[in-house]
This record gives structure tokens, C-alpha cells and sequence, in this order.
């Protein structure tokens, strides 16, 4: 149904990405810095049933027309649980049962399964921001009350945007995950001097250990991407999932990484490892994507343990390639046990916020102040810790 707002604008809710043309919706996308908003990566993931009403991650985009001209859009998905999302609010979720406040589904605002910074509204270059965003926020307002949806969630929003819906009442939640910095290094040889000596030698240590066991991991991109190798992605990241069970969380599909092909080869960056004894079938593969200066870090496997190979894998080798590349930060995804020694500090994230309750909503602006305040004392922690030279 499409809504008369005002006379330059209106506004339509769709249920599939698909309904949009590519090159329209790209036109917003490509000039952002994350490749996880862009029209291929969002529409495989509904095509190949990774992000759909049956897995609890039902499509519900916000678009914004002028006349027959895709001006704006917003990717939302209404959910049934908080899975997938990598921004624990199950205290949110039990407060609300304990007050008597439906909390499911809620409205949430982010790339699915894809913990990485860089969410916002999509507005066309030349468009006037603030109007759209103004009348977007109200587009979704009226969408949760009406529906009594209990909260509206952007995660992982882009820093600059940040500021932008503050202004519009939203609350900002602050959250860490670990990003590696290009200090200006020209070889791996830089990266690893601004360790101190014990954790130099460690990670030499490591990456030796890989060579040793008749170990190599190359970097394979664009056309060198065939169907079938993306198919073996899937393999390595299934068996991952496995191997934790329950807390596998194995989102996405083969069809998702197989419709990467071909469209998507220009993103994509794969770290395959083989045996010198078989230089044909990779013993153990990791997933990046890359876009401008930034590589991100997704998917991992590997059919046999080898020590330290999810180091070198997912870490060293993709450091490696991000300083051949000029690339500027890597985001190797979730998770921080390990990074923080191979020199990714706690970074700082944030989620905005909006409760449609307003017994959920006064205790959110209460203490959020409070909760923010530890855990920027938590990322200070961490940061005391990294294992880097003095000075």
C-alpha cells in the first residue's frame, strides 16, 4: 500500500528487495563505505532463504519515492527473536516479560547475520537529508504504534549517522568488537614491529608452524571465484557451525554463497589453504569481502586441525593482503578472544534505540548514560592490555 505523505514524496513498505530494480537501489547503496547495503548482497539473502519469515527475519523495507525516482530507502526486517544479530538485548527481552510488555517482534534495522559497522538510511546524493529522514523516522513511528511493534533497533549504525537520529530521539547504545588499523605499514614486517618482542616472536612462531606442516594459504579474487569453490565455502562454514552445536549458528545457506557467483566476485576476497601433498582441494578456507580501503572478515573452516591455522587464516594472511592492497581497517567479524593479541584493538560501536513502551522507553533514557559508562571502561581495559611496544 502506498501512503501520500507529502506532495514531493510517498512512501512504500516492500517485502523483498527484489521489488526494486538493482541499479535503482544501488544508486543509493554503491556510494556508501559498507558493501553490505548493496542490492545483491541484501536480495541473496532473501532469495536463498538465509534471511525470510521462516527463519525469523521477516523483510519489511521502508522506501521513499519521488514521483516514479527511488529517492530513500531503509533495509528492515520485523523479528521473532534477537538471533543473528551480535547485539545482545535478551535483558530487553526479559525486562519486557517481566513488565507485562510484548517485546517480540520488534523492528530492526541492520545487513543480516553481519556484525559490522555501517548501517543508515540510504538517501540519494543531492537529496535534503534531514526532510527525508524526518519523514522516514515518522514512516516507522506510525508503522510500530499502529502494529503495537515494541522497539525500533538500528545496529551497527555509521558513525557520522550516528548524530543525525540522536536529533531524532533515538538512544545510542555502545557496544566494542575488534578492528585492525593500517598505521601506515608497507610490509607485514611493520605490522609485526609494533608488537614487543615476546608476542613478535609468537606470531612468527605461528605462522612457521602453518609452513611447517606443508601448509600454504592463497588469496583467490574476482574471476579466479568459480561456483564451486563458493560451494566449498559453504562446506568449511557448515562444518564451523557444526563443531559448536547449538551456538553454531549456521544462518546462511549453500544457494547463499553459490548466487554469489558472478555478481558479487568483485567483493569477495577468499584465503583457501592447501596441503603441498594436493594442491587442488583446499584443506581449509576463510571468506572476506572487501570494499574501497575497508576487508571484512566472515566465514571460516577447516577439515582438519592444524595448529594455528585459524590464525594465519583468518588473521595474518588477510593483514598480509590488506597491506598489498592499501586497505585501511579489517574487520574479522565477531568475537575477540584471539584478536586482541594479533593486534586488533576494542573499538567502539554503536546501536540506536527507540522503545514504543513508555515504562521500556523511561528505563532505557534512565540508565543507558550508565550502562554506555562501563563499557567504554571495558574497551579502556582491554586496550591496556594490547601486547604492543611501549611508546
Amino acid at each position: 500500500m502506498v501512503e501520500q505523505l507529502k506532495p514531493r514524496y510517498s512512501v512504500n513498505w516492500i517485502s523483498k528487495i527484489a521489488e526494486i530494480p538493482q541499479a535503482e537501489w544501488d544508486a543509493l547503496a554503491l556510494p556508501l563505505k559498507t558493501p553490505f547495503l548493496e542490492w545483491e548482497w541484501l536480495n541473496n539473502m532473501e532469495t536463498s532463504g538465509s534471511a525470510t519469515a521462516k527463519a525469523g527475519w521477516l523483510p519489511h523495507h521502508l522506501t521513499v519515492w519521488r514521483d516514479r525516482s527511488l529517492v530513500a530507502a531503509a533495509p528492515l526486517y520485523l523479528k521473532g527473536h534477537s538471533y543473528g544479530e551480535f547485539v545482545f538485548d535478551h535483558q530487553w527481552a526479559e525486562l519486557s516479560e517481566r513488565l507485562g510488555v510484548r517485546y517480540y517482534p520488534k523492528l530492526l534495522g541492520m545487513s543480516p547475520f553481519t556484525p559490522a559497522e555501517g548501517y543508515r538510511f540510504l538517501i540519494a546524493p543531492g537529496e535534503d537529508e534531514d526532510d527525508l529522514t524526518e519523514l522516514m523516522v515518522g514512516a516507522i513511528d506510525h508503522f510500530c504504534i499502529k502494529n503495537r511493534i515494541s522497539g525500533c533497533n538500528f545496529l551497527y549504525a555509521d558513525p557520522d549517522w550516528q548524530e543525525v537520529m540522536l536529533r531524532h530521539g533515538f538512544v545510542r547504545w555502545l557496544h566494542h568488537s575488534f578492528v585492525w588499523a593500517n598505521r601506515g605499514f608497507q610490509s607485514f614486517d611493520d605490522y609485526l614491529a609494533m608488537f614487543n618482542a615476546n608476542q613478535r616472536r609468537n606470531i612468527k612462531r605461528e605462522r612457521k608452524a602453518v609452513g611447517q606442516a606443508g601448509l600454504r594459504v592463497q588469496p583467490i579474487t574476482g574471476e579466479a571465484i568459480s561456483r564451486s569453490l563458493l560451494s566449498q565455502v559453504y562446506d568449511f562454514y557448515g562444518d564451523t557451525c557444526d563443531k559448536f552445536g547449538w551456538w553454531g549458528s549456521k544462518y546462511l545457506t549453500r544457494k547463499f554463497f553459490e548466487q554469489l557467483y558472478p555478481n558479487y566476485l568483485h567483493r569477495i576476497v577468499i584465503f583457501a589453504v592447501y596441503h603441498e601433498a594436493d594442491d587442488h582441494h583446499p584443506v581449509g578456507m576463510s571468506f572476506c569481502l572487501t570494499k574501497a580501503d575497508q576487508l571484512y572478515g566472515r566465514y571460516w573452516g577447516a577439515f582438519r586441525d592444524f595448529d594455528n591455522l585459524h590464525f594465519d587464516t583468518c588473521y595474518y594472511s588477510p593483514i598480509a593482503w590488506a597491506i598489498d592492497h592499501n586497505i585501511q581497517t579489517f574487520d574479522p567479524g565477531a568475537g575477540g578472544r584471539h584478536k586482541k593479541r594479533r593486534g586488533f584493538p576494542a573499538t567502539p560501536n554503536h546501536s540506536l534505540h527507540r522503545f514504543y513502551d513508555d515504562r521500556l522507553s523511561q528505563i532505557l533514557h534512565t540508565y543507558i548514560d550508565q550502562v554506555n559508562a562501563m563499557e567504554q571502561q571495558e574497551i579502556e581495559l582491554i586496550n591496556q592490555d594490547l601486547p604492543f611496544k611501549q611508546g
